[in-house]
């Protein structure tokens, strides 16, 4: 990027990846409605899902500041192929492990697989990216997790016709392909870069932790509903909880589709405000939603905030950086990590002790004090 030459927004890598991540995170949202109902029809507690399903990310967080100091030496396309590999294992391995500690070691290495997949294939697209088009290739690229999130929900019909097996052994197929594609990718090949160390923290940037902290809280709602949405659903009528995600999908590929260009012609800070407001309004609606058309409702709400949040304060966190990309994804998808793990975890305990309406209520003054965050220490202390 450094020749004068713009790089064309969709390359023969940013394509691979493209359908590469978005087999990956079939596997990944196929999982997100079903693995909690298998773990309560195996007998499992809310408190003991919530850490089932909440170990996955904070696995996942203690390898991607590492992961993204690697890339400064490793091409991305290694930790994507084995991410892929060690994806399709643990897929297989499901059906061998029962709860609590045989599933909770397969969660943990599931998301270590994810770490170096996810984490490599962010710097790959944010590495051969224009600055100039960065928000809207980060947004165009994040649709491949959003259509797999549109369409992979729905295949909990399989649990219904066939089996959990099935389920399984489909995830397992599905990171086969991922792997596959993987290998066709020429990748970048890391450029000696000065030592940036004084902006580091422990393999952390610096100046993408305050972007990374307020993704965490958006994260955390989502990691909570994530976990717990499904069973509330069901036990309200809702036979296919996947229609509430599945609309969130749909909302983040409208937006991204046709809002993309947004992401770069305004200054970012404008954006981010109203996706967090749309993170409170949603959730406070939940807390006394209880029918189908309402949850849709929150859905469409919900996608909309989230449709531009991720990728912009991607796009934030590299520009307020400014130096590579590998340390920066490894922060942001770190921290943003530790938000999704809390979520699942601690609501799981709130449930537990008070009940879904009041889990609801907590994720909506969550998002007030992310809201509240971002204006007040970080915008105006900019």
């Amino acid at each position: 990027m450094d020749n004068g030459e713009e790089p064309k927004l969709f390359q023969r890598d940013f394509i691979l990846t493209f359908f590469s991540h978005f087999t990956f995170a079939s596997v990944f949202h196929i999982l997100i409605p079903t693995l909690p109902i298998y773990l309560k029809r195996l007998g499992s507690t809310e408190i003991e899902i919530g850490l089932l399903i909440g170990i996955f990310a904070i696995s996942s967080l203690g390898l991607r500041p590492l992961v993204g100091k690697a890339l400064l030496k490793t091409m991305e396309k290694r930790f994507m192929i084995g991410g892929s590999v060690l994806y399709a294992l643990t897929s297989i391995a499901y059906l061998f492990t029962p709860p609590f500690w045989p599933f909770f070691i397969v969660r943990v290495f599931q998301g270590i697989a994810f770490a170096f997949f996810h984490t490599a294939s962010l710097t790959l697209i944010a590495n051969i990216s224009s600055e100039s088009h960065r928000g809207q290739s980060l947004g165009y690229f994040s649709i491949s997790m959003t259509i797999s999130g549109a369409l992979s929900p729905s295949i909990g019909f399989i649990i219904n016709n066939f089996s959990f097996a099935t389920l399984f052994l489909v995830c397992f197929g599905l990171s086969v392909c991922s792997m596959v594609i993987s290998l066709q990718l020429k990748g970048k090949r890391p450029s000696p870069s000065e030592d940036h160390s004084i902006r580091r923290i422990f393999f952390l940037s610096r100046e993408a932790l305050p972007p990374s902290i307020i993704n965490s809280f958006s994260l955390f709602i989502w990691g909570a509903l994530t976990a717990f949405f499904p069973l509330y659903a069901i036990n309200h009528g809702v036979s296919n909880p996947g229609l509430f995600f599945t609309t969130i999908a749909l909302m983040l590929i409208l937006g991204r589709v046709f809002g993309g260009r947004i992401m770069d012609l305004y200054d970012r800070e404008k954006v981010i405000l109203p996706c967090l407001i749309c993170y409170i309004v949603s959730m406070s609606i939940l807390s006394f939603s209880k029918t189908l058309p309402m949850f849709i409702l929150v859905a469409v709400i919900f996608g909309m905030g989230q449709a531009f949040l991720m990728p912009v304060l991607v796009a934030y966190a590299l520009t307020r950086d400014g130096t590579s990309a590998g340390p920066v994804m490894g922060t942001f998808t770190a921290v943003s990590d530790l938000g999704l793990f809390l979520g699942s975890v601690i609501m799981g305990i709130v449930i537990q002790t008070t009940g879904y309406s009041t889990m609801f209520l907590c994720l909506a003054i969550l998002g007030f004090i992310n809201l509240n965050y971002f204006y007040f220490f970080v915008r105006k202390r900019k």
